[in-house]
């Protein structure tokens, strides 16, 4: 079965590749069901390579049958009726033999033609494909991530980075959150997404450096995002405060310690010291004042390089959903004025300095 009817057909896709495999990267939703332990397909492979195929096979053979009853009670309590989708690393043999196995207990399976090589070949051309993109760009503490998640919730089109990265994009981006993907899924993971937007439609991201914590940007999306419409987002010191605060300071201590420490060679040591001091204390609004002056003049520096591509939006007390119909209400103003949504293959018309007011200040 080729890609898209595979990945079309209703039904649990289960990755029979050993657990590291797996790990490296997947197609997402993907379960695993492995075959083979890692080390037990380091043996197979060894015999496959210093002696012979045949005895490859028989190794393989003699790990899988003890494991038979038990793989297939794990497919059939996760799928009790319908089709079961089956890949391996390029089709062969693995996935061939869970399928033969899952159809004599009556179980409906379909194989990936290609295995998940013929998904990774189709993610990296995905990820080349253009779209119009709108960049959501602000200071620290001015709750992006919340608005991009109601432009989505108001029908927008959002690629969420920092949520596919598992990182919040900072030295202190890890807090709360579980180990980041593999970069390798990283890249999965935003072609699955890439591949469902409606080209006619721009696409929200959130304004990023090249790395998200250990996951790199796709080069083509990352160029992109450096020549989009930019939205600049503009909130009082106090709301950022109040944001940080509930992002971060309700982590443990210690935790945030070892976070300020690996800013001393950006801050100093003086300033580092100052920082872990008052992290100590609790004190943390002279915790997060002393990182703003660190964040927002580097933002500030960057923000140089954008102007004259920037629309500003300014706001008190709005709401996360306010700030949303705001960007869209001046997405609207600036394709009508400017043109700035329209795209010219590679290249994106930049706007010129808007300060939107309109109905949602």
């Amino acid at each position: 079965m080729n890609l898209e009817t595979f990945i079309n057909t209703p039904g649990l896709i289960f990755d029979v590749r050993s657990p590291g495999e797996f790990f490296q990267g997947r197609i997402p939703t993907a379960l695993n069901l492995p075959l083979f332990s890692d080390n037990e397909r380091s043996q197979i492979g060894t015999l496959y390579k210093q002696v012979s195929r045949q005895s490859a096979i028989e190794k393989g053979l003699e790990i899988v049958v003890p494991k038979v009853s038990e793989l297939i009670d794990f497919v059939v309590s996760a799928v009790p009726k319908g089709s079961v989708k089956i890949h391996c690393w390029r089709g062969g043999m693995r996935s061939a033999s869970v399928a033969l196995m899952l159809n004599s207990v009556g179980l409906t399976t379909c194989t990936l033609q290609g295995g998940y090589k013929s998904f990774r070949k189709w993610a990296l051309k995905t990820l080349t494909t253009p779209y119009q993109l709108h960049i959501l760009g602000g200071m620290t503490g001015s709750g992006k991530t919340a608005i991009l998640q109601e432009l989505k919730n108001l029908g927008e089109q959002v690629l969420d980075l920092e949520s596919l990265a598992g990182h919040r994009g900072s030295t202190f981006g890890n807090l709360g959150l579980s180990l980041q993907p593999t970069n390798e899924q990283f890249e999965n993971e935003i072609a699955m997404q890439w591949h469902s937007f409606d080209p006619s439609k721009p696409v929200w991201i959130e304004d990023e450096s090249r790395t998200i914590g250990s996951c790199k940007i796709p080069d083509n999306i990352f160029n992109a995002m450096k020549n989009s419409p930019f939205f600049l987002i503009e909130r009082p010191l106090d709301e950022r405060l109040e944001q940080i605060k509930n992002d971060y300071w309700q982590h443990s201590l210690q935790d945030l310690i070892s976070c300020a420490q690996r800013l001393s060679k950006k801050l100093g040591g003086l300033r580092t010291k100052e920082l872990i001091t008052y992290i100590e204390q609790s004190a943390f609004k002279e915790a997060t004042v002393l990182l703003l002056e660190y964040y927002d003049t580097t933002y500030n520096h960057e923000m140089k390089r954008r102007e004259p591509a920037i629309n500003r939006l300014t706001g008190e007390k709005l709401s996360n959903y306010a700030w949303a119909k705001k960007l869209i209400y001046s997405k609207e103003l600036n394709r009508r004025n400017f043109g700035c949504a329209e795209s010219l293959g590679d290249k994106l018309i930049k706007c010129p300095v808007l300060y939107t007011t309109g109905p949602f200040n």
